[in-house]
């Protein structure tokens, strides 16, 4: 379920990676935004009605057969349209412009040159300047449609950025949306707010209070269970759902053996002191432990956790006199991550234990009040909340806990190990007073081990990964740059007091192309 806003931007997926940075970038702007599959869109554009629509880039080509395009209703519609990279050529093909195979494309840094105003440029960009953008094409506009004009090129696109003022469609070659475009942002917010007319007054607050009366709508006199796994995702779930209905919401907790050290008695703790909300703590170690048993590839791993958690969950939903409805702290990202922008799974990154439905016969529907949120997003309504800024700002912790920190087998002794030697790591990290600038960092047990010297004995040992990233919503990130005496100490006490590891490594990978979980 989707709350109904006034005012919404419909951003069309193509298939492009980073498709969500255009919501990112809209939502900046303080509208409200949702991204829809190309195939989905028709259906997407009737609900939510939007006051604007944005076509994504994409891997695919317009020249080739059988490639995507934007639903007719969306043209047919009056609404302004803003199309990047294949978004443009896309909608100059189905306008009756030209769009051609190169021979060469156009990929990374590039300089636009100014030659028209536009309304895009208000406040930015003036005629004759020249400013960066970036470029990620192969095709390119030949011939642009009936009504358009030329407002800017570069030296490999004449077609750079293209406006038709009266229909109120605009196309840049270029991609606004990510970092390496500076005024890209501006540009967008500039297209939501002065040419769809948006007000970008879309706040936290509404979207709580708006939440509020859906939850209350879906509901009704239900009973809910909600799980909490240790994360901020599931603890504002919570706490949202409890703002709404009270009583009816009970939370479990289900320990699996799979959390950071100290983890279950911070979420008792929160839940049953701070907020007197009705807790069922279950410790499950065993059950979670003997399943992943001799059990190395991720996807399998993760879709044991799934599955053995709404087993749990149903177990559970019986014995609190049979709750009808299953509360989940699933974000976007991890929408957009486990579903193919096609409905196939050929482009799915990796497969998230809180998406994809319930088994039939639990006969209970999902209730999952974050499912439009980025992760930065959650921090700004768990404020709005209320909750404690140690639990709002703590970083994210995947759903699967430590299993997909220990590439190989899980097993008790190494999960005892990994904790040990991820607690020194947030440590020193809090001793330095560097944790509120790190969106997340933790330590990764390696399937390798390696021979070292302790005293005047050998020793064969595991090997300890470090990881630390930053980032706004988990879709990009960018390594933590320590300096060398940092990562020492921490390799230091790590390997003095944790017994069972002998080196250290950090991990210097962005992503793309790395995930930030290594499994």
């Amino acid at each position: 379920m989707s709350i109904a806003h006034e005012e919404t931007i419909l951003i069309v997926d193509f298939g492009s990676q980073v498709t969500q940075l255009i919501a990112r970038r809209v939502r900046e702007a303080g509208v409200y935004s949702e991204i829809a599959p190309f195939n989905n869109a028709e259906e997407a554009f009737n609900r939510l009605k939007p006051k604007g629509v944005i076509l994504s880039g994409s891997p695919a080509g317009v020249p080739e057969e059988g490639s995507p395009r934007a639903p007719d209703v969306i043209f047919d519609s009056g609404l302004p349209i803003l199309g990047i990279c294949y978004g443009q050529q896309v909608m100059t093909h189905q306008l009756g412009g030209q769009v051609e195979s190169g021979d060469s494309g156009e990929f990374g840094r590039a300089f636009i040159e100014i030659s028209e105003e536009c309304v895009l440029f208000d406040g930015l960009w003036k005629v004759g300047e020249k400013h960066q953008v970036w470029m990620s094409h192969g095709d390119k506009v030949t011939e642009f449609a009936p009504g358009f004009r030329i407002v800017a090129t570069t030296d490999g696109a004449p077609f750079a950025l293209i406006a038709d003022d009266e229909r109120r469609y605009y196309g840049t070659q270029f991609h606004p949306e990510v970092v390496h475009t500076p005024d890209g942002g501006k540009m967008i917010a500039n297209f939501v707010r002065h040419v769809c007319g948006c007000a970008g007054d879309w706040t936290m607050a509404e979207f709580k209070e708006a939440k509020i009366k859906e939850i209350r709508e879906q509901v009704g006199d239900g009973k809910v269970i909600c799980g909490l796994s240790g994360g901020v995702d599931s603890a504002v779930a919570a706490v949202l759902i409890h703002e709404a209905i009270g009583e009816q919401l009970t939370c479990v907790f289900v320990d699996h053996g799979l959390m950071r050290q100290g983890e279950a008695d911070q979420v008792v703790s929160l839940f049953k002191g701070h907020y007197n909300i009705p807790l069922v703590h279950l410790d499950v170690e065993t059950l979670f432990l003997n399943g992943l048993k001799g059990e190395t590839d991720p996807e399998k791993k993760r879709k044991f956790i799934g599955k053995t958690f709404i087993d749990v969950f149903e177990i559970e939903a019986n014995k609190v006199g049979g709750a009808d409805f299953l509360a989940q702290g699933t974000l976007y990202p991890d929408v957009i991550e486990s579903v193919s922008f096609t409905g196939g799974p050929s482009v799915t990154i990796k497969s998230h234990h809180n998406v994809g439905g319930l088994p039939e016969r639990m006969n209970m529907q999902l209730v999952e009040p974050l499912r439009e949120l980025f992760k930065d997003e959650v921090r700004a309504l768990g404020r709005e909340l209320g909750l404690p800024e140690i639990f709002v700002g703590r970083h994210p912790f995947p759903g699967p806990g430590l299993a997909i920190r220990i590439p190989g087998e899980v097993t008790k002794e190494r999960c005892d190990i990994l904790r040990k030697a991820d607690a020194i790591y947030l440590e020193e990290i809090r001793n330095a007073g560097l944790y509120d600038a790190i969106w997340q960092a933790f330590a990764v047990l390696l399937p390798v081990k390696t021979v070292g010297v302790m005293g005047d004995g050998r020793t064969y040992d595991n090997v300890c990964g470090l990881r630390a990233v930053t980032s706004t919503d988990g879709m990009t990130a960018d390594v933590y740059p320590f300096d060398s005496s940092f990562l020492t100490r921490v390799a230091t006490r790590i390997v003095n007091e944790v017994k069972g590891i002998n080196r250290v490594v950090y991990d210097y990978t962005s992503k793309p192309p790395g995930t930030i979980e290594w499994e």
